[in-house]
């Protein structure tokens, strides 16, 4: 298998239990005020990192979290969730999402910027072509967007440096580690707001909620983790976080009955071909890659 197989397989195992995490999330929202039920699951999601850390005996290497790249990726992880929670107060959810998926093309450009990367204009194009596909499933009203949106863009754009970040932590900082940033981040601005404006009696069926969640908020931030770890190119593996909005709809479906109109139905093909497009142009380049190094 190859670092770039490798990189995209991880990467959309995370997008799959990022979007079951968001639905198990959204559910415990409905019986708890959001901001609670995501501190409460930083705080879960703190404890499952700490006995994967114990069970693994890497718990030896928990003071590389004060290594400067795991705390910035902590803060961007944090000031993330914040900005875009807060701007899913003013917008509706539909217009957040759509924006929200911008997030792979920030990662192409910061892959160039940043890592160099060699971004050619059919990578583009299918990147472009997938967002659309986006937009015809989530079918944003244009008449709701407002200021809040570009909160929205910045939240994408601090998501994308985050996961750019990924590429300079350090080797010998274990990947649980960086999850156990992550989540205590998460945890500390989630509670610390809910502090502030008070919490609110919580069910037995909010905490179980909360727990699933938080289960597979920590399984997605190492399953990132690895993703970026590997020597896949980040502007590839950001594209297959479209899939998202195919497993979104899945559960949208099976938990709440709703059904997908026949635009939806359409974005879901183009975000398909245009990952598959990716995929086969990534192969071609690779295997003329490996023909160039052969010939003498």
């Amino acid at each position: 298998m190859t670092d770039q197989t490798r990189g995209i397989l991880w990467m959309s195992a995370s997008v799959v239990v990022f979007i079951f995490n968001d639905a198990l999330i959204k559910l415990a929202a409905e019986t708890m005020p959001a901001i609670q039920a995501i501190g409460l699951r930083g705080c879960f999601a703190t404890v499952w990192c700490g006995l994967a850390l114990l069970a693994s005996g890497a718990w030896r290497q928990v003071p590389t979290i004060t290594h400067r790249s795991v705390l910035a990726r902590g803060v961007l992880e944090a000031a993330a969730s914040t900005f875009y929670l807060v701007a899913l107060f003013h917008i509706p959810f539909a217009i957040a999402t759509a924006v929200n998926m911008s997030t792979p093309l920030f990662l192409a450009i910061l892959a160039v910027l940043v890592l160099g990367e060699d971004v050619r204009w059919r990578r583009w194009c299918a990147i472009a072509v997938g967002f659309a596909g986006v937009l015809m499933v989530i079918q944003p009203r244009p008449g709701d967007a407002n200021l809040w949106t570009w909160v929205v863009v910045f939240a994408s754009f601090l998501g994308a440096s985050r996961d750019i970040l990924g590429r300079y932590v350090p080797r010998h900082v274990p990947s649980l580690v960086v999850s156990l940033g992550s989540a205590l981040a998460l945890a500390f601005v989630g509670c610390a707001w809910t502090t502030v404006v008070g919490w609110q009696p919580i069910s037995l069926r909010g905490i179980g909620l909360v727990a699933a969640s938080s289960v597979l908020l920590a399984i997605g931030y190492q399953t990132l983790m690895l993703a970026l770890r590997s020597k896949a190119e980040i502007s590839v593996m950001g594209a297959f976080r479209y899939a998202s909005v195919l497993w979104a709809l899945l559960i949208g479906f099976v938990v709440w009955g709703d059904l997908p109109n026949k635009l939806a139905l359409g974005g879901i093909v183009v975000v398909i071909a245009s990952g598959l497009y990716i995929l086969r142009r990534q192969r071609e380049r690779a295997g003329l890659r490996q023909a160039q190094r052969v010939v003498p």
